[in-house]
């Protein structure tokens, strides 16, 4: 990018390496656009002029490469007052204009800016003082204050708006009542006048303050279009109230369109609003991850003893003390004590991990049972989760934003119009002189009326609105636009396996009682009784299908054992019990036949999990558990194939799971053994091959997957950070649903299309003919009425087509 002539401060971290000049000279002779550099030694930096910003880019990267470390500092800034595209275009461009500024990304979603810069040259507070001199505001406060302030300075524009729109509506709908019916009962243009000044000029002032601004810095967007456009409608109608003669006395009658100035504000309005609500819950999926992690600890002391401290005062090498129920606030090593940990957050496995002396133990997972004690490895920054949380921010910040159309043009549009308008007064003075004085201002203005972008602004929200309210009767949770729009183009898709593709949770699927069925209560009962002591993860689901499917009783348990990592021994009324693997088996000589050892492997090969059961050493059951598949999960396959889509499966489980799973299912390609960067890396990977990718989740494991995938989908019933990243959630744990989102995706871009092609095909059509282009041939001249009524045909043909998209779904039911 081209930009004025800067000089640029390079900073060298000289404890990386040895600096040298001859390097830094060879690196620079090759770089381009480079007007003049010097090495200070002194300063250990490198001073640079140029006029071209990529060329710093080039030399940062090149430096790098040769082994150097040059200080560069790149940060996520929350911004507060854009709404609209061209808001965040003058963030942008303001911020790249500043000296050392390398890159600057606007995500007018997530109301950020990933900024990049080079620190001796600028700091974030020189930042802040620019954007607030152009209306808006860079938070710059630490991490935690600067997402609490945004969040709060968000709550407070929603009520705001939500206060506004209340009066507005108020006040705007007499307006309408007297123009479109009672426009000729005493005093109506005084009526309407007094309550159309406050709509406009109160509680839609921001509109025009906003229109300023942008005509300040030489850019127009929806705020200028409507400022204009309502503006001089009010304008033109205060005149014609005042001074009704001027028209009268020539044969025209002076119309007013107090109304029209009125309702657009009003409408305008209630799509900030909901814009703004929606906008509330875009940091909720960050506040929640960094949630995981614990304020306080138990750390060991040096005298030996143990206090609660807060999480920042740990150092590398600290020991913690971890609790049953607590939440494991380092990356670690265990290094005193055993337990079983919940990791599911980390691999999406629903069966907690057994920890053990040397076992490592992740910050923000969960601790179930046993108290053990953990050397610090990872602290802060340097943690999984924290490296979770950055990857999600990053992936949140580099999507473009959700631009309407209407946006993009408003920079071209406005001044054309504004253009036509001053052309077609000119031509009409110019060639009717003051006799068309007249003509030229009812021209001039019905040019304005009819350019009113109300069917430009409705074309896109209306339909997004109701294809969003189809999605949520057939629970299908949609957050934003740009997903609705983006799912129709998916050409792949991942699905994770646990709480996706499967239920989520262990089950019994099979039960086979060898001893016979005549001693079967006794057996079973035994089998609960036994199992309902254990803390082993599996436990709960042998000891609840048991009670809701058979007859059993709750013994006296005597000298029960928990051999940890094998299996449980237990005395039940004189007989000896024993529960486990079939490790556990051999190794208290439970002699197995070669007709169960079949049994087991036909089990084992459906991926589910295999305990045994021996009474005084004689096998008695054997149990079955894994995390089933879904019944929805075939046929969505299925279906998503014959759209075209190619399907993945990733899981953190291990690759004889992995297939069975899969061959279940009818996916035909699948990853065993991933971790949460590898499901991110996987998702890159393939959006390298495909223009759009999708990914499917549940699971806190999958939000950095689900936050850097084109289309995300969350199942309802998994994590509420999951569904805080994705896109859109599925409320059931129907795949079903999934065909169908993609289906209200074709539908409503297809409307969204039609929309936007009659409102332009409107403004196209309806401008010449407002300016007078059929006056010459026909005596034909659009009077500002008509003008009026021909805008708010346009606006109501759009709600209608949008409407329709209700019609063509119960049809197809």
């Amino acid at each position: 990018m081209a930009s004025k002539k800067q000089k640029w401060y390079i900073s060298i971290d000289s404890t990386s390496s040895d600096v040298q000049e001859s390097l830094i000279a060879k690196i620079f002779k090759e770089a381009n656009e480079i007007e003049h550099w010097s090495w200070e030694v002194n300063n250990q930096r490198i001073v640079v002029i140029t006029q071209n910003r990529k060329a710093i880019l080039e030399i940062i990267d090149r430096l790098k490469k040769a082994g150097l470390k040059p200080l560069v500092k790149e940060k996520i800034l929350p911004v507060d007052g854009m709404s609209c595209a061209a808001c965040a275009g003058s963030v942008e461009s303001m911020l790249q204009s500043l000296p050392g500024i390398i890159e600057a990304n606007v995500n007018l979603a997530g109301n950020s800016v990933h900024v990049t810069w080079l620190p001796e040259n600028i700091d974030v507070y020189q930042m802040q003082k620019s954007i607030r001199s152009i209306g808006y505001n860079l938070i710059v406060d630490d991490d935690e204050n600067s997402e609490q302030l945004l969040e709060e300075s968000r709550r407070k524009k929603s009520r705001q708006t939500k206060i506004r729109l209340i009066w507005a509506g108020l006040l705007a709908f007499p307006v309408f009542l007297v123009g479109m019916f009672w426009n000729h009962i005493p005093m109506a243009n005084y009526i309407m006048w007094v309550l159309t000044t406050p709509v406009l000029f109160v509680f839609g002032r921001h509109f025009f303050i906003n229109a300023i601004k942008q005509a300040k810095h030489g850019s127009a967007n929806m705020d200028t279009l409507v400022a204009i456009s309502t503006g001089i409608a009010y304008l033109f109608s205060c005149f014609n109230t005042l001074f009704p003669k001027v028209w009268t006395t020539r044969g025209l009658e002076a119309h007013v369109y107090f109304e029209a100035s009125a309702v657009i504000i009003v409408f305008i309005m209630l799509g900030k609003w909901l814009e703004e609500r929606a906008k509330e819950r875009t940091s909720s999926a960050i506040k929640k991850l960094a949630g995981l992690q614990p304020k306080t600890v138990i750390k060991l002391q040096s005298d030996g003893s143990w206090q609660e401290t807060d999480i920042r005062d740990v150092a590398t090498g600290d020991c913690l003390l971890v609790k049953p129920g607590n939440k494991i606030p380092v990356d670690g090593e265990v290094v005193d004590g055993n337990s079983f940990v919940d990791e599911s957050m980390i691999t999406g496995e629903p069966m907690p991990v057994e920890k053990n002396n040397g076992s490592k133990v992740f910050s923000g997972t969960i601790n179930q049972s046993g108290t053990f004690t953990v050397k610090a490895l990872k602290i802060g920054n340097e943690t999984l989760l924290a490296q979770i949380i950055k990857t999600v921010k990053e992936a949140q910040a580099s999507k473009a934003p959700v631009q309407q159309l209407a946006d993009k043009v408003a920079g071209i549009f406005v001044p054309s119009v504004l253009s036509i308008a001053l052309l077609t007064f000119l031509i009409w003075v110019i060639f009717g002189g003051t006799t068309y004085l007249s003509q030229a201002l009812l021209a001039t203005v019905s040019v304005l009326i009819i350019a009113c972008p109300c069917a430009l602004g409705l074309a896109t929200p209306t339909a997004i609105m109701v294809g969003i309210g189809i999605g949520a009767t057939k629970g299908i949770l949609i957050k934003n636009a740009s997903a609705l729009e983006k799912a129709r183009q998916i050409k792949a898709m991942v699905f994770d396996k646990t709480g996706t593709i499967t239920v989520g949770s262990p089950e019994v699927t099979d039960l086979k009682l060898i001893t016979g069925t005549e001693k079967e209560n006794q057996v079973l009962s035994f089998l609960y009784s036994v199992e309902s002591r254990s803390d082993h993860p599996i436990a709960p689901a042998i000891t609840s299908y048991l009670k809701e499917t058979k007859e059993i009783q709750n013994y006296q348990v005597s000298d029960f054992q928990n051999m940890a990592g094998h299996g449980l021994k237990a005395t039940i009324k004189g007989d000896k019990i024993l529960i486990g693997n079939i490790q556990f088996m051999k190794s208290q000589g439970i002699e197995i036949s070669q007709e169960l050892y079949k049994v087991s492997e036909k089990w084992q090969e459906k991926a589910q999990t295999v305990i045994w059961m021996a009474i005084n050493k004689t096998p008695a059951a054997i149990v079955a558990v894994s995390d089933r598949i879904k019944t929805s999960s075939k046929k969505a396959v299925n279906i998503l194939q014959n759209l075209g889509i190619k399907q993945y499966l990733l899981t953190g489980d291990n690759e004889q799971t992995a297939k069975a799973v899969a061959q279940e299912t009818g996916i035909m390609q699948y990853r065993a053994n991933v971790l949460p960067a590898d499901k991110a890396q996987f998702i890159k990977t393939l959006q390298k091959q495909y223009n759009v990718v999708a990914m499917v989740g549940d699971g806190i494991n999958d939000s950095e997957a689900l936050a850097l995938a084109d289309v995300s989908m969350a199942m309802g019933k998994g994590s509420d950070i999951a569904m805080d990243v994705a896109d859109l959630t599925i409320m059931t744990s129907d795949l079903n649903k999934i065909p169908e989102a993609i289906t209200l995706s074709h539908k409503t871009v297809r409307t969204i299309k039609q929309n936007l092609f009659w409102a332009f095909f409107y403004n196209v059509v309806a401008i010449p003919i407002a300016a007078g282009i059929l006056y010459p041939f026909t005596g034909f001249l659009l009077n500002p009425m008509i003008a009026g009524a021909a805008m708010a045909f346009s606006s109501v043909s759009v709600v209608s087509n949008s409407l329709r998209l209700k019609g063509s779904f119960k049809r197809n039911k």
